[in-house]
């Protein structure tokens, strides 16, 4: 794919495998039912290890998968924590145990696996991580909380992100722990949203929380490496995710303008409503170009590359995404704003994108920093 925007004839044919399985489910899909198809046909374990019942793709091929399923109003947001950050991160980094354990359920759906990161008071500073886990002859004990983790209650286990002591230096450094949905002292308690979504969020509580040696995913000292192994293709799926939802409200958009008539022509003649709609198309097609240049980067193994391609790629779904609904649900009126049509619910949807896994500001911070070496302001 290098030097190259042009997707190859197998990306191609899985776009339309997966775009027609999207459609065949629709917006009103049964979320398990489709989650079990796409296991079985491959779909979700496509960036994963053939070795371990993958389809031993990248996130190139994944976040195809996710968009297409997104563009038929029918995404699947579980996609972006179990098999895109921890199945590649236990894959990256697991032991042949625990990929043994866990890629080839992770692969087929049958088994799911959280992501937890966020805490109360520490938001987008992964420095300010408090939750610690604590070697014993057993193995490890972890304390703290997390907040705004998805599918806790569906998934098998959460990959949890600690931090343990440097014996070297004494300070703290970021781990990541397999801690089992049952594990003793792993509590949840949901949140509130108002976001309408199959996946609900939940803030989680760690008290002394006993795990076995194996626990621990990688290596101790990697640290960093690995976290950001995980966090890169979150980024990607973001993106995908968002640039799916922004292709789906612009296709009741358009469908809506070509057949809506209230004087001679249809509205979709008039400029006023055009423009905006091509525009919106332009600015999802450009995105996702970002998209498949971060996916190809990370796929590559350039990391560092990869890791500005990505947040800018999410950065640039995220807003394509937002103004796509916004203008989608402007084109309709107030049908617009109906069940009927199902874009109302994107108007809040959309703005995840903007706000998670990490804030545009954010990732604006990030590129003034590191591609425009402007000093920092924290």
């Amino acid at each position: 794919m290098t030097g190259t925007v042009v997707e190859s004839p197998e990306h191609t044919a899985l776009r339309s495998a997966v775009s027609a399985l999207g459609h065949r489910h629709g917006r009103d899909h049964d979320h398990d039912a489709l989650w079990a198809e796409a296991g079985k046909l491959g779909y979700l374990g496509v960036n994963l290890p053939e070795s371990h019942g993958g389809g031993g793709g990248g996130m190139a091929e994944l976040s195809i998968v996710l968009e297409e399923l997104g563009a038929a109003g029918a995404p699947l947001l579980m996609m972006v924590v179990s098999p895109a950050i921890c199945g590649t991160v236990i894959a990256r980094f697991g032991t042949d145990e625990q990929k043994a354990a866990w890629l080839p359920g992770l692969a087929d759906g049958s088994r799911t696996m959280a992501f937890g990161i966020t805490e109360p008071d520490a938001g987008s500073n992964s420095h300010r991580i408090t939750t610690t886990a604590t070697r014993t002859e057993a193995g490890w004990v972890l304390n703290g909380r997390k907040v705004f983790v998805s599918g806790v209650d569906i998934a098998d286990a959460t990959l949890i992100v600690g931090r343990t002591s440097d014996a070297r230096t004494g300070n703290l450094k970021p781990c990541l722990f397999v801690v089992p949905r049952d594990a003793p002292g792993f509590g949840r308690r949901r949140i509130d949203m108002e976001l309408a979504a199959h996946e609900k969020q939940f803030e989680l509580t760690l008290d002394d929380v006993h795990l076995p040696a194996d626990a621990l995913v990688g290596d101790e000292d990697a640290g960093l490496l690995q976290l950001f192994a995980g966090l890169n293709p979150e980024r990607i799926m973001t993106a995908a995710f968002a640039i799916g939802m922004g292709r789906y409200a612009l296709g009741q958009a358009v469908a809506y303008a070509k057949d809506r008539q209230v004087w001679k022509t249809p509205i979709g003649a008039h400029q006023a409503i055009a423009h905006p709609l091509a525009q919106a198309h332009i600015e999802l097609e450009l995105a996702r170009l970002m998209m498949q240049r971060a996916a190809h980067l990370y796929d590559a193994g350039d990391d560092l590359g990869a890791g500005e391609a990505a947040n800018m790629a999410k950065y640039a779904a995220a807003e394509a995404c937002v103004k796509a609904v916004d203008q989608s649900v402007h084109t309709l009126g107030g049908n617009g704003l109906t069940r009927e049509f199902g874009l109302a619910q994107l108007i809040t949807a959309s703005r995840v994108a903007r706000i998670a896994p990490v804030s545009r500001e954010m990732i604006l911070n990030y590129v003034s920093h590191q591609s425009l070496g402007l000093p920092k302001s924290y």
